[in-house]
């Protein structure tokens, strides 16, 4: 059989797997044209992009290129661990991603609990469109609102006679990102949810009120058993970019009173590729930044799995 089998691929001949997945996909022909636009994306813009990475291990000079600069190894990973900047960013990455992961990962599951709760859809439409309305608005002009708002002088603070603005202070800048980031994503952030809460069973809720459940206990022991398993899926997800702060936020609000607390490694290897113009430095911290996270939704999965979970594969 084995012998019949590889005569008949040497032949040319395809197998009955082979045949059958070409069917398939003969069948499902329109569904792969819907997803070719995709796989063009990623592949452009996340695989062939990945080519980069080898400007981490050589002395890379723009008049070269990638390919003609000299290779210098792990050089710049030295260099990297021994700049006293790059552990400040670490740090400060570390401790938002934190932050934000402990109080902005529960903001959007709360949300939707009390959403689902709503029982007029007139008023819980409302609701939505009032909290999702923050996402679609870029940190460029939520950050000039946070700005003028916060202004000791010209914003909110003026009426409680507030000297300084939480922009400008170390000690409340962290905080300000952790609070502006829920502000901003966590009605987005519910839709998943929602999406999950409504193919929960309506016979469950049912059984739970015949046997005299009231409604926190109802969410206690139907809804958030229910949608447990989107909950570890999107915090392993999460976690996997806790090296990932959020560029954007950070850039547009930090200045340079509050970079002892706010420089992030995004933002220093903007500072440091783009700026000042030492391209593999910056390529080496980024790969170390992906690597990490790689590391980290591995391991969230594995315990994920560990924990009786399903975890993502």
């Amino acid at each position: 059989m084995k012998s019949h089998k590889a005569y008949t691929l040497a032949g040319g001949m395809a197998s009955p797997r082979q045949s059958m997945l070409w069917k398939l996909m003969i069948k499902y022909k329109y569904y792969y044209l819907l997803l070719l636009p995709g796989l063009i994306y990623f592949l452009v813009f996340k695989y062939i992009p990945m080519l980069g990475i080898l400007i981490a291990f050589k002395d890379y000079k723009i008049s070269l290129g990638v390919w003609d600069s000299a290779w210098s190894g792990v050089k710049w990973f030295r260099i990297l661990f021994e700049t006293e900047d790059f552990w400040i960013a670490f740090r400060n990455t570390i401790m938002i991603s934190f932050y934000k992961l402990i109080f902005g990962f529960p903001a959007p599951i709360i949300l939707a609990l009390l959403l689902n709760e709503v029982f007029s859809n007139g008023i819980k439409r409302l609701i939505q469109t009032i909290v999702y309305f923050p996402h679609f608005l870029s940190w460029v002009v939520l950050g000039g609102m946070m700005f003028t708002l916060l202004s000791p002088s010209t914003g909110i603070l003026a009426l409680f006679d507030v000297q300084s603005s939480p922009v400008m202070q170390p000690e409340q800048f962290r905080s300000m990102l952790v609070w502006s980031g829920i502000w901003k994503e966590a009605g987005w952030g519910t839709i998943i949810y929602l999406a999950a809460m409504a193919g929960i069973n309506p016979e469950l809720y049912e059984a739970g009120r015949i046997d005299g459940a009231n409604r926190f206990q109802l969410v206690r022991y139907v809804t958030i058993p229910s949608i447990a398993n989107t909950i570890v899926i999107l915090l392993i997800l999460r976690t996997g970019h806790i090296l990932s702060a959020g560029f954007d936020q950070v850039f547009i609000l930090y200045n340079p009173l509050v970079y002892s607390v706010a420089d992030i490694l995004d933002t220093y290897v903007y500072r440091v590729g783009l700026t000042m113009g030492r391209y593999s430095l910056a390529s080496a911290a980024g790969l170390f930044q992906s690597v990490v996270g790689l590391l980290l939704l591995l391991f969230s999965n594995w315990l994920a799995r560990r924990m009786g979970g399903s975890g993502l594969w």
